[in-house]
């Protein structure tokens, strides 16, 4: 599990964002954790985004090079 303000990223998408929340999904009959990641995309958009009910599974912790 990771803690608010931890650094993830999702492998399949390269998306960077600090955790700020946390969530639940029913999938397959049961609660699954969900995360709620506040992406920066400064570099492509100039923009901030919030991406809500993302599975907990689908990150991993960011150590930046």
């Amino acid at each position: 599990m990771f803690n608010a303000g931890e650094w993830v990223q999702n492998p399949k998408t390269g998306t960077i964002g600090k955790v700020i929340g946390y969530g639940h999904r029913i999938l397959s009959g049961g609660y699954t954790t969900t995360l709620k990641v506040l992406v920066d995309r400064a570099l492509s958009s100039g923009k901030r985004e919030v991406v809500e009910e993302d599975l907990h599974s689908d990150w991993v912790r960011w150590l930046a090079p």
